[in-house]
């Protein structure tokens, strides 16, 4: 009985401030402990929400990511360290976790998030919050929520702005504001336009707001409302949105990648590449910066971007074949081509993937 009164003093008073808030008591924080959590990505956002979640006493954090902590992450990601370099991000926040507060259990899934494993992984939570950085898995998440009948919080991040919003059963949700997803590389990627960290702290902790509230019933959610943020000028904004009567209903998961022009299609591996080097007019599709860092030999260098108005910079007496850092970009610059009339294929993986296939003491970033 000591034991047991020992342990509730020193949970009392590590959630003293919160228990000290108007509404929120004893009954809000027993339900933070027994929720169970699933967070997609370990990275910019996650890096915020998921040491938020800890700190605030939830029971039970799911960790799904498949990419490990790279020097460039640093800035951002901060649950990671210099020691974490190289290492699983979910490994990694794990650590973190068990650091902050020993009472949340952590499920670690150090894998990518797909239409095979979504439903069953999503049924084993209560709520989900989607902290993903492309929109494959952003329009896989809400799909997987809407099937399942869990809310989902999600926000994206982009150089200095951001948005959140929530999604609630039977509410507007993702698809509602953004019916179809923007052309491949239309949108620059934090590797591409760059990001402001702080931006990424802001963002993740109103998803944890948001989260904490879902949990508790506090508040009202951020549901049919998006929250805007705008760093260099200090604002936010709020746009509010209702659920489209005549869109489809979401009745099973799709391809993803072919629905958001990601597809691996006309893809080629960086060994088939190595292999092949002198068939190909080889065009780097990423920005200037990113190309001094490193590159494949021999590369003409047109940011996606401006690709559309220097086709004639282009030699087309080979096939073409676009990279970039990941292989997102250079899906977009291989329709982009093959719309302007190239024989055009794309790097699967991007750079990235040649450096852990083929070169590995070549500088990742």
């Amino acid at each position: 009985m000591k034991h047991g009164r020992h342990e509730n003093r020193i949970m009392d008073l590590r959630y003293s401030r919160q228990l000290a808030l108007p509404g929120f008591g004893a009954d809000e924080q027993a339900r933070l402990a027994a929720s169970r959590v699933l967070v997609i990505g370990a990275g910019g956002l996650g890096s915020s929400v998921i040491p938020s979640l800890a700190a605030a006493g939830v029971g039970t954090i799911g960790i799904v990511d498949d990419d490990t902590v790279e020097l460039s992450n640093l800035h951002r990601q901060l649950i990671h360290g210099m020691a974490d370099v190289g290492r699983s991000k979910v490994a990694s926040a794990v650590a973190a976790v068990a650091a902050l507060n020993p009472e949340t259990t952590v499920i670690a899934v150090p894998e990518r998030l797909t239409a095979a494993t979504a439903l069953e992984l999503f049924a084993d939570f209560d709520l989900v919050l989607d902290g993903s950085d492309n929109f494959v898995t952003r329009y896989l998440a809400s799909d997987a929520a809407t099937l399942t009948g869990i809310p989902l919080v999600w926000g994206s991040v982009s150089q200095y702005g951001g948005q959140a919003s929530v999604a609630v059963p039977g509410g507007p949700g993702y698809r509602d504001l953004f019916p179809s997803p923007p052309p491949p590389g239309s949108v620059l990627s934090c590797e591409a336009g760059g990001v402001m960290p702080t931006v990424v702290a802001l963002v993740g902790s109103i998803m944890s707001t948001e989260a904490i509230k879902l949990i508790t019933g506090i508040g009202a959610p951020l549901t049919g409302r998006v929250t805007i943020v705008d760093a260099l000028t200090g604002s936010f904004r709020e746009l509010s949105f209702a659920k489209d009567p005549t869109a489809a209903p979401i009745t099973s998961l799709i391809d993803y990648e072919t629905f958001c022009g990601a597809s691996t299609a006309d893809g080629i591996t960086p060994a088939t590449l190595a292999e092949r080097t002198d068939e190909f007019t080889l065009l780097d599709v990423r920005e200037p910066w990113e190309a001094v860092l490193v590159s494949l030999p021999g590369s003409t260098l047109i940011p996606l971007g401006s690709l559309s108005q220097r086709l004639a910079e282009i030699d087309s007496s080979k096939p073409v074949m676009a990279y970039c850092h990941h292989g997102v970009r250079s899906a977009g610059a291989r329709a982009i081509l093959a719309a302007a009339g190239f024989d055009a294929s794309h790097l699967t993986g991007g750079i990235d993937a040649w450096a852990v296939d083929l070169d590995p003491a070549m500088t990742r970033y």
